[in-house]
């Protein structure tokens, strides 16, 4: 879970070196940022300045106390029904700016209780749905605008328009009225980015292509109102800024709350509605903007939601529209090579000067090159190579996706994001009703026992499924019911466990052991089947039984399925008297650890290492030990491939260079001596010839027949282990594991048994 402690960012690299690349960003983000503020407002039926403030207070103040990087804020296309609907509700818009204040407090509250941890629970395939929605959407929205069909303003994102036209219907209309004027410079523009992205020259250059786009496009719009005809571009082309005549003309656009309506309920409710559907699409906008910051940086959401409410309270305050986390301005700003967050108050500082002194300027630029920007940025979002991606997860991630991108494009922002989420958790019930617990059956020393792992969250809803595990536990059974992953148990459920363990499991002669159970269940752990070899385990098993363990532990190991032990009670089981199973010799290579190859527990085989598993009185002795005293039943010589003792002892034998491996382990000649038994004397001769993977299968087979001849020579020096062979009590057997795939060959002969015979492969 994301935590604002752990994930607060700072720039890595020093101002002087991000500054440049920031200034452009804010830059470029302003340029299409005051049309979408216009629009924002005029969709939201409130008075034009309003979004330019709420730009402005986004830019500056939000930016400056926000964690976060790359968002950028200000008035949000995803708002504009709720904002209408609340300003109609309150039949004013100063009291709507009483409402925006007391929802600001109520965001900041959020903050610092810290609710922006619930980002953390937003399903992924619904954040990347939202990334190709908003692509889509900008694509499908902007192509009108670089045509010049502008009969619906910027911030109109929803699927159904103001002038009752939908996404799709407008993109018909359009191509009776195409400006020709708009239509060029909107297709130069877009060009010209494509253009520009793919030439590494310019690419790197310091002047941001959307600012060459933007001169071109007003020095185009010039050009063509001199020409005449159908080619000059209207006012209804180019962006309409307020001009305010003088500096108390431009105070005049601000807009106090009506702080008489405090005492009127409506303005609560409209409060909590407003911080509600503000606060989910800023932390649903900030999860999609980390997921396209190229650093991967993580942004703190609680901080982010105190942002926005202090934000929401200025706002209110001086008249400006609720503002959020854009993901629209945000992707704009990271295409354009944001570094920090200096960029988003660069873009509100310009917002704040250019409708003070430059407003006649502002309103020279058409509406077709900015939108080819836009366009331009919503093709990088919505890519197929996305697509692709999520199709390869699988449907549990693709089937989200795609709903929430399609609602998203059909309805709105917030309704999308609703709908994608009501599938996602669709999904997430769907998969934890099938399996709500994992049952398998584990063959412990003891006997077979079912064992039932409980899921991660298991709900009332899984009350059936675990009933019916419960009830397939056949009886006179071992069951043993497993919680070590498990986060959250229904009390239902604890009930059904509880009624299991001490009613029904032992009407039904069913033993029932638990594990990993909280304490604030009152389960304890307690194991009642065996686990660990015991006295009377040992002296009933054969060797051959020994070996059928051993082999299916190994089958355990290869396959990932562990049986599931509790060391802690094995240790204490096994503290006072051992009974080993089998003595293991085997080589010190750290890649061979008997107990995890043969998936053992505490006390069930004794090891002997030593490197090249071979012969000593010493090892002798350790293994007469373990089977005359300790009752082991069978005697594995384990080695592996790629084994050094046996490299080095070949390249001794058989130098080829100056070795001195002699002088560097002074104590290594009697283990060499043993382990040069078993090569061939034909290997000094083949293995000047070979290199690579021949060199290393020679190796391995000298390894091998290292094997067969420690196992013959071991009952031949020891007349113990003779006399317990002939009385098949312990049984002998080689085998060799290897290192690099994780299988062992047992070498036994065909037909070979291992009761009261020795039973090692003839191959030599």
């Amino acid at each position: 879970m994301r935590t604002d402690r752990a994930t607060m960012t700072l720039p890595s690299e020093p101002i002087k070196a991000t500054l440049p690349r920031d200034l452009t960003a804010g830059l470029v983000v302003f340029l299409v940022a005051l049309p979408l503020c216009l629009g924002v407002a005029l969709a939201s039926n409130a008075p034009l300045f309003s979004g330019v403030l709420a730009g402005i207070v986004g830019g500056i103040v939000v930016g400056l106390l926000s964690g976060s990087q790359t968002s950028v804020s200000g008035p949000a296309a995803g708002l504009t029904a709720v904002v209408a609907a609340q300003i109609a509700a309150l039949e004013s818009f100063p009291a709507f700016l009483s409402a925006l204040m007391i929802a600001g407090v109520i965001q900041a509250t959020l903050g610092l209780a810290r609710a922006g941890s619930l980002a953390a629970f937003f399903p992924t395939s619904v954040i990347k749905g939202l990334l190709a929605a908003i692509g889509a959407i900008l694509v499908l929205k902007q192509v009108p605008h670089v045509l010049g069909h502008d009969p619906d303003p910027e911030g109109d994102m929803a699927f159904r328009q103001l002038d009752q036209e939908n996404t799709f219907s407008e993109l018909i209309r359009l191509l009776a009225d195409i400006h020709p004027g708009a239509a060029v410079i909107g297709l130069g523009s877009v060009g010209l980015l494509v253009f520009w992205d793919r030439c590494n020259p310019l690419k790197k250059s310091p002047i941001p292509a959307p600012l060459v786009v933007v001169l071109l496009g007003v020095a185009a719009g010039r050009l063509f109102r001199r020409i005449g005809g159908p080619w000059p571009i209207e006012v209804s082309h180019l962006v309409q800024v307020p001009v305010a005549d003088s500096f108390t003309g431009f105070l005049g656009f601000l807009q106090l709350p009506d702080f008489a309506q405090w005492s009127n309920p409506a303005i609560y409710g409209a409060a909590l509605t407003i911080a509600a559907v503000a606060s989910l699409e800023t932390l649903l906008n900030l999860e999609a903007v980390d997921k396209i910051d190229p650093k991967q940086r993580t942004s703190p959401p609680s901080r982010e939601l105190l942002a926005q409410g202090v934000g929401n309270v200025l706002t209110g305050l001086l008249g400006g529209l609720p503002v959020t986390s854009v993901i629209v301005r945000s992707s704009v700003n990271i295409n354009a090579g944001a570094q920090t967050k200096l960029a988003a108050m660069v873009h509100g500082v310009l917002l704040l000067v250019s409708v003070l002194f430059l407003p006649t300027w502002l309103n020279l630029i058409p509406l077709s090159c900015l939108a080819a920007i836009l366009l331009v940025t919503g093709m990088k979002l919505a890519n197929p190579t996305l697509v692709r991606r999520m199709w390869s997860e699988g449907r549990y991630q693709f089937i989200p996706f795609a709903v929430t991108m399609v609602a998203i494009v059909l309805t709105d922002l917030l309704i999308g994001i609703l709908i994608g989420l009501a599938v996602s958790v669709g999904f997430i019930l769907n998969s934890n009703l099938r399996r709500p617990v994992s049952r398998f059956v584990e063959k412990h020393l003891g006997g077979e026992v079912v064992h039932i792992e409980l899921a991660n969250q298991v709900s009332f809803l899984n009350r059936a499924s675990l009933s019916r595990a419960l009830d397939d536990v056949p009886r006179g059974g071992h069951l043993l019911l497993n919680a070590r992953n498990t986060d959250y148990i229904d009390p239902d459920i604890l009930d059904l466990v509880r009624d299991f363990t001490l009613q029904t499991g032992p009407a039904r002669k069913i033993t029932v052991s638990l594990l990993g159970f909280r304490k604030k269940y009152q389960l304890r752990d307690q194991i009642h089947y065996v686990d660990y070899s015991t006295r009377e385990l040992q002296t009933a098993l054969t060797p051959s039984a020994v070996l059928q363990i051993l082999q299916n532990g190994h089958e355990r190991f290869r396959s990932g399925r562990r049986l599931t032990r509790l060391l802690t009670r094995q240790v204490s089981a096994t503290a006072e008297r051992q009974h080993p199973l089998a003595v293991i010799l085997s080589c010190i290579d750290s890649r061979a650890p008997a107990e995890l190859i043969f998936d053992l527990g505490v006390g069930d085989v004794l090891n002997v290492r030593i490197a090249g598993n071979v012969i000593s009185p010493e090892v002798l002795g350790s293994i007469e030990y373990g089977c005359a005293l300790a009752g082991s039943r069978l005697i594995v010589v384990m080695g592996h491939t790629r084994c050094g003792a046996v490299t080095a002892a070949i390249d001794l034998l058989c130098p080829t260079e100056s070795n001195d491996l002699a002088a560097q382990c002074e104590h290594l000649g009697p283990i060499v001596n043993e382990v040069q038994q078993a090569v061939h004397p034909r290997t000094c001769q083949e293995i000047v010839l070979l290199s690579g993977h021949d060199r290393i299968a020679l190796i391995n087979e000298v390894a091998r027949r290292n094997v067969v001849r420690t196992a013959r020579t071991l009952v031949q020096r020891s007349q113990t282990l003779n006399r317990l062979v002939r009385e098949g009590r312990v049984g002998v057997v080689g085998a060799m594991y290897d290192v690099a795939s994780g299988e062992i060959d047992f070498l036994i002969d065909d037909g070979a048994t291992l009761d009261g015979v020795l039973a090692v492969s003839q191959e030599a």
